[in-house]
């Protein structure tokens, strides 16, 4: 695949604040209206957009007189509560006028972490792109966490994408793409290899005083979304017509290319959404063998249980080296694993009274990648 065959249909548009505000870093309307206009034009073309939206927090800074993003939870909240109904409401004023309504949707980490209400929220968006509205996601700040936050929304777009099993995703930066500290533009990813080994070398962020995020954050959206199968288009957000010429296969942009997957939704729901309860650490011999052979995972080969997780929670695999290479629904709880680890199937029973089932992650709930 290369950057001609990328497009479809179903296109996420992940827009941060600075895409959103003028040189002064205050809301700019003439910033809006050529977003809006790109996104009526793809909506012309019968391209289903969703739009993930930042700036509800500047937008309360601005009108509250703030000048720097507020260190503590409750200062941001309170700026959310103040801009997400002045974001809202100048979407809305654009598209309306041009026939298009928005609909506003706010998520938060936990909600997608649970499965029913994952595809309860994909239900949500899949109708109201039937309807032919806008859907306009933004985290829901006033209520976040430090524990259910996705932290930028550069991973939140991802959610978004994974959601609605959208066939691009498409981040609006300050930058042409992924430069290179030799100045070069980095055209194309086509592995998380690439990611990890050579362009984490060359991240130089700048924080802003109003956003949060950042190359690594995009590089960290980039990975998984090349992990879930969609491709990830990093272009300009500043630059008049971009969407549309990415789309046309022009040279812009950094495009990250997923390899093939062949995970069904379940399975991308465990490696992406779930919530992750704890960690289950393998031997080398189990290691090769979820790996290479594509076993489920015996309670013979766990060295180590961390965390405090019941059966049917999701927990990370950890090989010996401490790299994380999977996820899966575990069949025994952390106290039970405790007391089986490194023991033969026909052990379980006489140790623990019962046997739930010999495997203790069945191939069929296991996700891995690396």
């Amino acid at each position: 695949m290369d950057k001609a065959g990328v497009g479809g249909k179903r296109i996420v548009i992940k827009a941060g604040t600075s895409i959103l505000a003028s040189g002064g870093g205050s809301f700019s309307p003439k910033n809006l209206a050529r977003l809006g206009t790109e996104i009526i034009a793809l909506a012309r073309k019968k391209r289903q957009i969703v739009l993930v939206s930042s700036g509800a927090i500047a937008l309360g800074m601005e009108v509250s007189g703030i000048p720097e993003r507020p260190k503590k939870m409750a200062s941001l909240q309170a700026c959310a509560a103040i801009g997400q109904g002045k974001l809202m409401h100048a979407y809305e004023q654009f598209f309306a006028k041009r026939g298009v309504h928005t609909a506003q949707i706010l998520l938060t980490r936990d909600g997608l972490e649970d499965r029913s209400r994952f595809l309860k929220a994909r239900q949500t968006l899949e109708e109201l792109l039937k309807m032919k509205t806008l859907p306009i996601v933004n985290e829901n700040d006033t209520v976040a966490t430090d524990e259910i936050a996705f932290g930028d929304n550069d991973i939140l777009s991802v959610q978004v994408a994974h959601l609605i099993q959208a066939d691009l995703l498409v981040i609006l930066s300050d930058v042409d793409g992924f430069y290179l500290k030799d100045g070069s533009r980095v055209r194309q990813v086509v592995s998380e290899q690439e990611i990890d080994q050579e362009l984490v070398k060359h991240l130089q962020d700048r924080r802003k005083v109003k956003t949060v995020g950042g190359m690594k954050a995009k590089l960290e959206a980039a990975r998984v979304a090349m992990r879930l199968g969609v491709p990830l288009w990093l272009v300009n957000g500043h630059e008049e017509g971009i969407i549309s010429r990415a789309l046309h296969g022009k040279d812009v942009g950094t495009l990250f290319l997923p390899g093939p997957v062949s995970k069904n939704a379940r399975e991308k729901w465990i490696a992406f959404s779930a919530k992750r309860q704890g960690t289950v650490q393998v031997d080398e011999g189990a290691f090769q063998a979820l790996k290479s052979e594509k076993r489920s995972l015996l309670a013979r080969g766990i060295v180590k249980v961390r965390g405090d997780f019941k059966r049917g929670d999701v927990v990370e695999l950890e090989a010996g080296s401490g790299k994380v290479f999977g996820r899966g629904v575990v069949q025994y709880s952390s106290k039970e694993l405790s007391q089986i680890a490194g023991k033969k199937s026909g052990e379980i029973n006489a140790i623990l009274g019962y046997k739930h089932r010999d495997e203790v992650i069945h191939r069929n709930d296991l996700v891995l990648w690396g």
